[in-house]
């Protein structure tokens, strides 16, 4: 007879459920495995044998921000207008999983300095599968005459960036206690791609490339 599993999925999603709120209270330096068993009650062999060392820990809650991400943006229905798709994504999908997950939009979007190169590659292919969606919803901009003779790549690149910026300002609470973004959020990515519709790219973004996440 085979062993029987002492820990399966119900607990390696209770330790990653504490492992975010871990970070999410105190920062990723606060995140390690000792800190994981308390917050569920368990041991670290728990955790070592279920998720594995702070490195693994981490590439696990990259992996739930990408794919919660995704999940949250392939539930909104799609309508006959591109543009609208876009917005939403962008407001309801994205937006409403940065507020909600605040500690992976971080791991997921603010990594470079925290995060070993190492880990976030464990992670990657989950990031490029939740960009893979924005590049649908762009291509249907793209098709409908939408970015203005600017590449795909660039008006993706620059979508991305608006709503990466508009998620930190979020997160950071900068505006007066119980403004509501949204309208905020919808102006700018509206204003965003209207101005694609009425200018030409500038020459020097003819060549634009880089990594997205």
């Amino acid at each position: 007879m085979g062993r029987t599993r002492l820990h399966d999925e119900t607990t390696a999603a209770a330790l990653l459920d504490a492992a975010e709120a871990i970070v999410d209270d105190a920062g990723l330096e606060a995140l390690n495995v000792r800190a994981v068993a308390q917050h569920v009650g368990t041991t670290t062999r728990a955790v070592y044998s279920t998720l594995g060392s702070k490195d693994a820990l981490m590439a696990a809650l990259g992996v739930r921000a990408f794919q919660l991400l995704s999940a949250q943006i392939a539930a909104l229905p799609r309508s006959d207008d591109p543009t609208a798709d876009l917005i939403a994504a962008a407001t309801l999908g994205f937006r409403r999983w940065a507020l909600d997950h605040p500690a992976l939009f971080r791991i997921g979007f603010q990594h470079q300095v925290s995060i070993p190169e190492k880990t976030w590659a464990r992670f990657r292919t989950s990031a490029d599968h939740a960009l893979d969606n924005l590049r649908e919803l762009m291509q249907r901009v793209h098709q409908d005459g939408g970015l203005g003779g600017r590449t795909l790549e660039q008006g993706t690149w620059q979508f991305h960036s608006l709503c990466e910026g508009l998620a930190a300002m979020d997160l950071r609470g900068s505006m007066p206690p119980g403004t509501d973004t949204l309208p905020i959020w919808t102006d700018a990515l509206g204003a965003l791609i209207a101005g694609w519709r009425l200018t030409e790219p500038q020459a020097q973004v003819v060549g634009l490339t880089g990594d997205l996440h």
